[in-house]
């Protein structure tokens, strides 16, 4: 890059620093300071922009080369502009791509929406000398910020995709944070340099797996995203282990998450949307009102006591889906009302968890109990005889296939 170029690029940085500091979501300078000092440009090269409208199949996409003239402006931009950077197609190699249009292939792999990135790396509240693993790499934007705080040598990657896995590693040495990558299973951990004040998984999983309660030392914490069978209503979980060695976990709802682990099964209301336009259902008075998108803690519960709906972001009003029972529920016309269809009465059944959520004291966080040696993992927003609970279901078997999941971040509204 030209030296105008890496004048351009400082700058972009700066102003990308400074949004997110006007916005309340950047308050740690150790951070700050680490944002300001790492070149992005390095780690993301390149970036892919999709160029067909939703629901176009086969997708046409156009590359970004960030070496090239023609393109540099609009990928200086889009890099910096906090938004996802979409990376790799179908777990592509990564040395040599083609700038320009190419048609087909679904993302495998993208940078993480930035303010969650702050987010994440501000709840593990990072310091110096801190010994930190990042399940689910991805380009490496997380692990190359946490290396610049805690110091070289103490800040390590795990990623599946081994494309991936080289890409980030050669980016980082770039950068000479002295962060290292490692190919393999982020379900794994990475036992050779266990155990660890801080872990971040940038997947999300069920249930904490035990391989990362057991490489946490004592004083650490642990961020996850907690996946349900919807993308619509994710959790996020900090878990702690006290200095006495147990672990104290928390689960809040999130307005997004990461993308779950390879293998796991999301519930889609995309393919229901012709039926749902042409019959809404049948129009009835309701008991409640559509709740806030920002009710976190009812609709996480809502994943859980009453599995298998997912919303359809997308909708002129709120529509919950059933897709497996053939069921839905479309908010209004109007207030008061609510259509609904299908054997499977979704509607009935959030109002029935809006009434507990309210009689448990509209809880948005629960404590989740993770016993050190395996077992059942539960949830429960308190102790009296109206507290919500359930138990996290079991990690399911991951099958072994050469592309890493998509490790970024999505805001639930894209979904």
């Amino acid at each position: 890059m030209t030296e105008s170029r890496s004048g351009d690029a400082y700058c972009a940085r700066s102003h990308m620093v400074d949004r997110l500091s006007a916005d309340g979501v950047l308050n740690d300078m150790l951070l700050r300071e680490a944002l300001l000092r790492l070149p992005r440009e390095v780690l993301l090269p390149h970036a892919y922009v999709r160029v067909s409208g939703p629901g176009a199949e086969p997708i046409d996409w156009r590359l970004l080369d960030g070496a090239h003239p023609e393109d540099q402006q609009e990928w200086l931009d889009l890099i910096h502009s906090g938004e996802s950077v979409l990376l790799q197609r179908d777990g592509e190699g990564l040395d040599a791509l083609a700038r320009g249009p190419v048609t087909g292939g679904h993302m495998t792999s993208m940078s993480t929406y930035l303010p969650a990135t702050v987010e994440a790396l501000q709840a593990l509240e990072l310091g110096p000398g801190q010994r930190y693993l990042e399940l689910g790499t991805g380009p490496g934007i997380s692990l190359a910020l946490a290396a610049a705080i805690t110091g070289p040598g103490l800040a390590t990657g795990v990623e599946r995709d081994a494309h991936m896995a080289a890409f980030a590693q050669r980016n980082l040495d770039l950068l000479g944070v002295g962060a290292a990558v490692a190919v393999g299973d982020a379900l794994d951990g990475q036992q050779a340099r266990a155990p660890y004040d801080r872990i971040h998984s940038g997947i999300g999983v069920p249930r904490i797996p035990g391989t990362w309660v057991d490489q946490l030392a004592p004083g650490g914490r642990l961020l996850t995203t907690l996946v349900t069978s919807t993308p619509s209503w994710p959790g996020q979980l900090l878990a702690t282990r006290t200095r006495a060695g147990e672990i104290e976990a928390v689960l809040r709802g999130r307005p997004r998450g990461y993308r779950p682990m390879l293998g796991y099964r999301w519930l889609d209301a995309v393919a229901m949307r012709p039926r749902i336009k042409a019959d809404p259902g049948v129009l009835r008075p309701i008991r409640l009102a559509p709740p806030p998108d920002d009710a976190y803690g009812f609709w996480l519960a809502a994943a859980y006591l009453a599995p298998g709906l997912v919303r359809d972001f997308q909708a002129e009003t709120m529509t919950i889906v059933a897709p497996d029972e053939d069921s839905w529920a479309v908010a209004g016309p109007g207030e008061g009302t609510v259509r609904v269809h299908g054997p499977r009465d979704v509607w009935a059944e959030l109002e029935d968890v809006h009434a507990r959520w309210v009689l448990a004291g509209r809880p948005d966080t629960y404590r989740v109990t993770v016993p050190e040696h395996g077992g059942p993992q539960r949830v429960a927003s308190g102790t009296g005889r109206h507290a919500l609970t359930w138990v996290l279901p079991p990690l399911a078997p991951v099958p072994h296939h050469p592309a890493a999941p998509c490790p970024a971040e999505l805001p639930t509204e894209s979904l």
